[in-house]
């Protein structure tokens, strides 16, 4: 059977903007290229994971929009089911993003519809879905939704993985119901507070009682265990676009995950999927062969 999949969070339509140099203030430049795609956090997860083959369910929630019936049928061409999502009045999430020709990028996520979800019947939908291995999470919805949707699962014996982004620090709540922490190192020294370095990753690591793995872009990743750091490294490519590589790293690592495999093939495939984003241009474009 496919490991089944469940992904709660945001979906937004991706405004990209390709530039020599980031304008600076005040600053008019010329750009290269424009393109729109489909984006959002979770619901770049979910695609990896879809494309990978599990069986994913993204419980989203949708403005009344034109892109609404772009979203869903997005989902459903990259194998994500979308019986689940919710549709509320007003704008759907939207995510204007400059990329350098360093493939550097900035984002300013509008999030719409991502901040009207709803907790109550995102648990009824796991309940409804069923038999589910992995929950994932990210914080582009509000954080009340995130620690009752972990709660449910951690209590049902769902493996949890939270990716802490954009960076925000998580409730104790959220974190006792957390199996998995996922930030990247920016993240971690902006949840922590502190410079990331091995000493201050394994206390970060005991504070929190959970597992952690962050993501270092083209140095890897760390991961630890036993009170020791692990370092993964990755394959040295040409950067076009990094939009949407840490997605793609949790998407096959939850995907690795509900299929059983062992925390360092579940590292290595979620880096070689999210090192081979990064050298295509766009979001979830960059996932398909």
């Amino acid at each position: 059977m496919k490991p089944k999949i469940c992904v709660v969070g945001s979906a937004n339509i991706d405004q990209i903007s390709y530039v020599d140099k980031i304008p600076n203030d005040g600053e008019t430049v010329f750009g290269d290229s424009y393109q729109m795609g489909f984006g959002g956090k979770g619901a770049n997860q979910a695609v990896m994971a879809g494309l990978l083959g599990a069986e994913v369910y993204m419980i989203c929630c949708l403005g009344s929009d034109v892109y609404k019936d772009m979203t869903i049928d997005n989902f459903k061409i990259n194998g994500v089911a979308t019986d689940y999502i919710q549709i509320v009045e007003g704008s759907s999430g939207v995510a204007p993003i400059w990329v350098d020709k360093t493939g550097q990028n900035r984002i300013i996520v509008i999030p719409g519809a991502n901040n009207l979800i709803s907790g109550p019947k995102a648990i009824d939908s796991l309940k409804i879905i069923g038999n589910i291995d992995v929950l994932v999470g990210q914080f582009e919805i509000p954080m009340e939704v995130n620690e009752a949707v972990f709660s449910y699962a951690f209590e049902n014996g769902i493996t949890t993985i939270l990716n802490p982004a954009p960076a925000d620090k998580p409730s104790d709540t959220l974190l006792e119901n957390t199996s998995w922490f996922i930030p990247n190192e920016v993240e971690f020294e902006e949840i922590y507070g502190k410079t990331f370095n091995e000493q201050n990753l394994l206390s970060f690591a005991r504070e929190l009682q959970t597992n952690v793995v962050v993501t270092l872009g083209e140095k890897g990743c760390a991961y630890v265990e036993d009170n020791s750091v692990t370092m993964f490294e990755t394959e040295s490519v040409k950067t076009l676009d990094t939009t949407g590589a840490g997605d793609a790293f949790v998407g096959a690592f939850s995907y690795a995950l509900a299929n059983n495999l062992n925390i360092s093939e579940s590292i290595n495939l979620a880096l070689e999927k999210a090192t081979d984003s990064v050298t295509k241009k766009g979001t979830q474009s960059s996932y398909k062969d």
